[in-house]
């Protein structure tokens, strides 16, 4: 790999990427490709914390690939794999599982978020995860994370994870930087702006998923929730409005002021229908290339076979020292 930074980032197989991960994320990995380094992968093993139907797991998993794809993920570019295909993820797991602190993780708000709606199923996988989430980073000793503003608690702590490692057995992992986008790192629901979207949320209004057709995303915007004072402005108080400008900003390259210039004297109908308009029309490209993806599965299946093998041969040399820095005997 060439002398740049290195970027490391997955996304969970829970069906079609909503606009929040989109915006928030996977968006950015494909101009990325140009500056860094990138190590990119669909992180199978972190959706079983959860039940998971097995045939609908391994159908979100391969849509959730040929999506990154569509996104502008090239495999030529990156290292684009599949996380249960690479067994130095679940090796590394074990020791940093080992040096991660039971407080450190009781104190994760996802595990507490999760484990209130998943009462019935409250196991140790869904505690530990975010030891794993750290060696996924770690395998590779990426230099930056792209994470949401939900996702830096674990990457705070895969950075005290990799500092306790370095102070116990000798300076080695890189500490890894988020990468955070200054806008539209949270989308927030249609429906109830204060929240976050979520392809889980039971109003089907309140999101949109990135493989809606154009119809679909008009109408989810136009029934999205705003205030009662018809001003097309982004000020405190404003939530539905100023998730709308976020999401228009983001989609257009418009600054606010540019926004609010442009809606002037205009009622909030012809914003949603301008924002839903932008952001379908934004995203017609990606639903085109994902269609001829996924019909082209002899090519899927050689990418993410190939980017499996780039990612076994790069994180084995990683862990192979991390073994024998913790004195295990050499396999070889």
């Amino acid at each position: 790999m060439e002398d740049k930074k290195l970027i490391f980032s997955g996304i969970q197989p829970t069906g079609t990427f909503t606009l929040g991960n989109y915006i928030g994320a996977v968006r950015n990995w494909g101009p990325l490709q140009d500056q860094y380094n990138c190590i990119y992968c669909v992180v199978d093993m972190h959706a079983i914390t959860v039940r998971q139907d097995p045939v609908k797991l391994r159908q979100n998993t391969m849509n959730s690939y040929a999506l990154l794809m569509a996104c502008g993920v090239d495999p030529e570019k990156s290292i684009l794999f599949i996380q249960s295909h690479v067994k130095t993820h679940a090796e590394l797991n074990w020791i940093l599982c080992c040096n991660t602190q039971f407080g450190e993780l009781s104190r994760m708000t996802q595990f507490k978020d999760k484990s209130q709606r998943h009462p019935d199923d409250v196991n140790a996988g869904l505690f530990t995860y975010p030891s794993l989430m750290a060696a996924d980073i770690l395998a590779y000793n990426a230099d930056l994370v792209p994470v949401g503003i939900d996702q830096k608690q674990h990457l705070e702590l895969a950075r005290n994870i990799a500092q306790r490692f370095n102070q116990r057995y000798g300076d080695f992992f890189t500490l890894p930087e988020p990468y955070i986008q200054e806008i539209g790192a949270k989308v927030m629901s249609l429906q109830e702006p204060t929240k976050k979207m979520s392809k889980s949320d039971e109003n089907p209004n309140a999101c949109i998923l990135i493989l809606d057709d154009k119809d679909t995303i008009i109408r989810k915007f136009k029934r999205a929730v705003t205030d009662s004072d018809a001003e097309i402005c982004y000020r405190e108080g404003k939530d539905g409005i100023n998730n709308l400008m976020t999401i228009y900003s983001t989609i257009t390259g418009k600054d606010f002021a540019a926004i609010e210039s442009e809606f002037a004297g205009k009622g909030y109908g012809d914003f949603k229908l301008a924002v839903g308009e932008a952001v379908a029309d934004h995203l017609e490209p990606v639903r085109t290339e994902f269609a001829r993806l996924s019909a082209d599965k002899e090519y899927l299946k050689k990418c993410y076979t190939e980017g499996a093998e780039k990612a076994l041969r790069y994180s084995q040399r990683i862990v192979s020292k991390v073994y024998r820095k913790v004195g295990f005997v050499d396999r070889t």
